[in-house]
């Protein structure tokens, strides 16, 4: 993707809302909008289309609601990241949104810089949450400060510290992405933090992950 303008597709029963995102991007460089649906039929049908980077999906939306055309995505077009842009964030679709495959969940009160910053982040293939959303889940997930990381975790903590996306941890590891994201999630809340490499460096701190 290196000095090619990152593909992105907007989705989104509303059509206010899509106009308004589709304005807010219109202009940052590196950043190209290249198609937009009402509905998570007709985004499938635009992504097989147009094989975008990312796409900016909204959790409810007629004839194919957020989730689903997440998971459909993701099962056929796995190049393709997935940014859940809502006004929900519950703990029920938060989770069945990064369960489904989206690599990250933003709110619709985000503003235009972490938008940008989100979408190149989840064209990397990083993890992207809304501090409100990060916080939520934390909250859910926290396991007392004792309570040790498992096997599997400190492989994916490794593989972060080792500076993997997720796609390579999946395959250094023999997991989907969808699982790399799980374990992540618990991560941060054992470790109480919100982003990769906070995760890393209180992992250290604990001296929960040895580095050479």
């Amino acid at each position: 993707m290196s000095g090619e303008a990152l593909r992105v597709v907007v989705v989104d029963d509303h059509t206010v809302m899509r106009a308004g995102v589709i304005a807010l991007l219109g202009g940052e460089d590196g950043i190209e909008i290249v198609g937009e649906a009402g509905d998570g039929r007709a985004a499938l049908e635009l992504i097989a289309r147009h094989d975008p980077d990312v796409a900016l999906v909204d959790l409810r939306m007629p004839v194919l609601d957020g989730v689903a055309t997440t998971a459909e995505i993701t099962a056929r077009h796995p190049r393709t990241r997935v940014l859940i842009l809502t006004t929900y964030d519950t703990d029920a679709d938060i989770e069945r949104g990064v369960e489904a495959g989206a690599i990250g969940y933003l709110l619709k009160d985000t503003t235009r810089e972490q938008l940008v910053e989100a979408i190149r982040a989840a064209a990397r293939g990083e993890t992207v949450l809304a501090p409100r959303v990060a916080e939520k889940l934390v909250a859910r997930m926290r396991r007392p400060v004792q309570d040790p990381l498992t096997a599997r975790e400190t492989d994916v903590l490794d593989a972060v510290a080792d500076g993997l996306t997720n796609a390579e941890i999946g395959r250094r590891l023999v997991i989907t992405e969808a699982t790399v994201k799980t374990h992540l999630l618990r991560l941060f809340a054992k470790l109480d933090v919100n982003d990769r490499t906070r995760a890393v460096v209180v992992a250290l701190e604990r001296g929960l992950l040895r580095r050479p």
